[in-house]
């Protein structure tokens, strides 16, 4: 028999497929293809567009930014290369409107503008004040005309305002003749928080609002062909570390959603880690389902092996086969993928452009790569032990069954496997923690699955159990293997499941933590000590009850255990820039609430001991004991590291990075913060700043309602990525459960031709199902609680609330899904004739 191996794996690819037998492996390749190729294309087409929109968002190809004017080297060396340059600033003040019309005032976010702002990207600007009417949106390459505002349209619905006004700004009146839409270059920061007012630079001067002691942001944004920004960036990076340059900066891409980056961050692991883990649970799956293909198809060989196909030929032709439905349930994961990850682009609105640049082929080729792993590292194995098949099992059934796979190739296939999977990851730590930590389950869950099986026959007395117990023991005890493996397969699918549903329970949980219901949306700076009493009088009789309260002082870093400080003492970047400037310090005997200890201890009127914010004290270096000094207001103020407190800057709550923990400090001069949800009365804000006019508040309410619609969005993103696995888990549950059909449809059917009733069977059938679950649910809810706990600290990075009642939630739900796909897969079991089922097994 000479057929080409080719031919004959075409022929039983298709005879497979009509059958049914591939439906399990294409189902299983087709879900962690899917899963990985929708992440993949997600994260690939943002990461294009990131970098696509980088120089739109910072106006320029680079910007200097400085707390003064803009040195001259720096304008010298960009004249110098060609560049083009543009100037702005940017400073913190109060708008108002005229007395005629109600004399409200706000802080705004003054900018100053000059012709050819912005080099990269545009604004869009509306002559009406309603942001939701897009056909009055128009783009524009223009600034303000002299004389003239232009200002975001909440200014106008805080002040009472409409288009055609005048708006005070310090001792000059603009007109208002456009709103601003959208602003490129805006970025976050203090400032972001408070409605922009755009100017013309010519204007500055009359409004007398920069002084020498002002606090004043100065852009210089330059742009011009890739090498020259690329040797103007070089040189402007070393310039900025010289001694002299106090206070300039070179800014990128990352300085530009800061209150955006933990939310992101925290939902793309999350979703690399469903990605993750509906591939490793699709690996179990095509695992078991290869074998109960090959164990199928053992005969067939057989017969091959009789009609005189070589050993080579049938192996060939297996491994064609399972190349074919390697490519084709690969292709369609990844057609799958691509239509998935468009979803997630529209579940994102607003947070993501649609307008996202095209898609790279290298999800493509990572999903291609990863499906054809699968199937040939997990796969394969068993079925290539179809060719040893002896020619006498044609006559003896006892011969030529399946054996372990062989460890060099199981062993290298997961090697492979699990190199891919690091790779999609995008994390080291999470995919070590996940690749890591399903390995170390799956070889818990076999060797205390065996201790079980061999403890069960021993607990069961069977004088006087019930005879369903009895033979359902039986059942389990007489083939040890399988029930390990259907034991482990089915806690692996379990795992993964009861892992996903604790990790997005808290992690939606630390989200809303974040902004919730209650959330500060107002902070006050700048009261004085004369006004605390009357201020906070005014906050109660508005029916503000919960606030934080802080007194605020300013202090710089002069020295640690005694040596002077500065920012060349340090090499990172952050420490330079801490040292460059004053600190916002703080008293209170009491520890805020919000912000935990991670070291150390907090003792109330400690006098000489200062609380340090724990990101602080590792930019740096400082450590529990350390000597500090702080030159406030110039008085020397000594005092020593006794505690380190996690500090959550995303919080909407008043957070310092040094706290004194005393009740008083009467030698250092002070005003006071505050920070609350304001009532809901009309004209509170205003009714606040006329009593206490030297005052600064800041309204955080657009902010927060920003966020709160970045969360509900990556929340749904999340939920709907979640069904993958979701699916993946089933599919596992299934394959376990149905890997012994035919080996349990032989014992039922020896057991029906002796005479055993099928309510009997029925009942053993539950309680091996039920018991089963219920050990393989136990043993996934306590590895899944440490595995959970360990991506929370290391990956997540959130608190984590493990419960003790999460494995007798998984034992149930273990029993309940394993009672399900038994129903599911194996209901034909006790239907079919008796005689069928020996005639196959002697067939």
């Amino acid at each position: 028999m000479h057929t080409p191996f080719w031919r004959l794996g075409w022929r039983t690819l298709w005879r497979d497929l009509r059958s049914g037998e591939l439906r399990l492996l294409i189902v299983a390749v087709t879900l962690a293809v899917a899963a990985l190729s929708a992440v993949g294309f997600f994260a690939d087409r943002l990461q294009g567009g990131l970098q696509r929109d980088a120089r739109q968002l910072l106006g320029g190809d680079a910007v200097v930014s400085s707390d003064n004017p803009t040195p001259a080297a720096f304008l010298a060396q960009a004249q110098g290369l060609g560049l083009q340059t543009v100037g702005t600033l940017t400073l913190a003040t109060m708008g108002r409107a005229d007395d005629a019309q109600g004399g409200a005032s706000k802080l705004v976010a003054l900018k100053a503008v000059v012709p050819g702002y912005p080099l990269r990207g545009s604004l869009r600007i509306s002559e009406v004040a309603d942001v939701a009417d897009e056909k009055a949106a128009h783009a524009t390459r223009d600034i303000p005309a002299p004389g003239t505002a232009w200002v975001d349209p909440s200014l106008l619905e805080s002040l009472d305002l409409k288009i055609g006004d005048s708006l005070l700004l310090g001792d000059s009146r603009l007109r208002i003749t456009q709103t601003i839409v959208t602003e490129p270059d805006r970025g976050g920061g203090f400032m972001s928080f408070s409605p922009r007012v755009m100017v013309n630079q010519s204007d500055m001067a009359a409004t007398g609002l920069v002084q020498p002691a002002s606090r004043v942001n100065y852009r210089f944004a330059v742009a011009g062909a890739d090498p020259a920004v690329q040797r103007y960036v070089q040189w402007a990076t070393e310039e900025v570390k010289k001694p002299d340059s106090h206070g300039v900066r070179i800014e990128s891409l990352e300085t530009g959603r800061p209150e955006m980056r933990q939310t992101l961050d925290r939902a793309n692991k999350f979703l690399n880690l469903v990605a993750l883990l509906s591939a490793l649970l699709s690996a179990v799956a095509v695992a078991l389902a290869a074998r109960g293909f090959a164990a199928n198809h053992l005969d067939d060989c057989a017969m091959l092996r009789v009609l005189g196909l070589s050993q080579r030929t049938i192996a060939l032709s297996y491994a064609f086969e399972f190349a074919l439905v390697g490519i084709f349930a690969s292709a369609l994961g990844v057609a799958i993928g691509y239509g998935v990850h468009n979803l997630f682009v529209l579940l994102l609105a607003g947070l993501v452009d649609s307008s996202l640049p095209a898609a790279t082929l290298w999800p493509a080729a990572l999903g291609m790569g990863m499906g054809l792993t699968l199937l040939f590292a997990f796969g394969l194995p068993p079925v290539l032990q179809l060719a040893a098949v002896p020619p006498l099992r044609v006559i003896r059934r006892d011969v030529g069954g399946l054996k372990p796979a062989s460890v060099g190739v199981l062993g290298l296939g997961v090697l492979g496997f699990a190199a891919l999977l690091l790779a999609a990851s995008s994390d080291i730590t999470l995919g070590l923690i996940a690749v890591g930590g399903f390995a170390a389950a799956v070889l818990v869950f076999a060797g205390l699955g065996w201790v079980a099986v061999k403890l069960l026959r021993r607990s069961v007395n069977e004088a006087t159990a019930p005879r369903w117990l009895v033979l359902a023991t039986r059942q389990v005890s007489a083939r040890p293997a399988y029930a390990v493996v259907q034991i482990s397969a089915l806690a692996v699918g379990l795992l993964a499941l009861i892992l996903l549903v604790l990790l997005r329970t808290d992690l939606i949980q630390s989200w809303r933590q974040a902004t919730p219901p209650d959330a500060p949306n107002r902070f006050v700076i700048n009261v004085m000590p004369d006004q605390a009493a009357d201020f906070q009088k005014n906050l109660a009789t508005a029916g503000v009850k919960n606030y934080d309260w802080y007194p605020m002082f300013r202090g710089r870093l002069v020295a640690v255990n005694g040596a002077a400080v500065s920012p060349e003492n340090y090499v990172d970047d952050r420490a330079k820039r801490l040292l460059d400037r004053e600190f916002n310090l703080s008293y209170s005997a009491t520890r805020p609430p919000h912000n935990p200890l991670v070291a150390g201890r907090w003792t109330p009127e400690e006098k000489g001991a200062v609380s340090v914010e724990e990101g602080i004290a590792k930019s740096l270096n400082l450590k529990l004991g350390d000597s500090l000094r702080f030159d406030i207001g110039g008085v020397q103020s000594d005092a020593k590291i006794t505690s380190l407190r996690k500090v959550d800057w995303g919080s909407m709550r008043a957070n310092f990075f040094v706290i004194y923990p005393v009740g008083q400090m009467a030698e250092v001069p002070v005003t006071f913060l505050g920070a609350f949800k304001a009532p809901a009365t009309k004209g509170f804000d205003n009714q606040l700043v006329r009593q206490f006019p030297n005052i600064t508040a800041v309204d955080l309410s657009s902010t927060l309602g920003q966020l709160q619609r970045v969360l509900d969005q990556v929340i749904r993103a999340v939920e709907f990525l979640f069904g993958f696995t979701l699916a993946a888990g089933l599919v596992v549950l299934f394959a376990a459960i149905t890997a012994t059909r035919e080996e349990r449809a032989r014992e039922f059917a020896i057991m029906r031709a002796l005479g055993a009733p099928g309510s009997l069977l029925r009942q053993v059938q539950r309680a091996e199902l039920a018991g089963v679950g219920l050990l393989a649910g136990f043993l996934a809810s306590l590895v899944a609680v440490a595995v959970g706990w360990a991506l929370t600290r290391f990956v997540f990075e959130f608190e984590w609330h493990g419960s003790l009642w999460v494995p007798l939630f998984g034992a149930i739900a273990g029993a309940l899904l394993a009672l399900a796909a038994g129903w599911w897969g194996l209901r034909d079991v006790l239907r079919r004739p008796v005689v069928e089922t020996l005639r196959r097994a002697t067939a």
